[in-house]
């Protein structure tokens, strides 16, 4: 059985910030800081500052955010931020 990945677009008001393959990705939300897994159930959250980490299985990039918003469906995750 192949593993399933999740697809992420980071997109900023300047343009596509980052976009890939992920095995995890984690977010800094509004309520609280939430990780996002394969076949996570849909979700729109607001993002508060922090970081954005995004977890392969050879590195970890992390992207600074001021704030934005989520959006999490069928392993696609959207982000629309502002970036520090």
């Amino acid at each position: 059985m192949k593993d399933k990945t999740l697809t992420i677009r980071i997109l900023t008001p300047e343009g596509t910030l980052h976009e890939g393959t992920a095995q995890a990705v984690f977010l800094p939300g509004v309520v609280s800081p939430f990780e996002v897994l394969p076949d996570h159930a849909p979700i729109i959250s607001a993002l508060e500052g922090g970081e954005i980490r995004v977890v392969d299985a050879s590195d970890e990039r992390r992207f600074p955010v001021r704030s934005g918003m989520v959006m999490v469906r069928d392993n696609v995750i959207t982000v629309c931020a502002e970036t520090e």
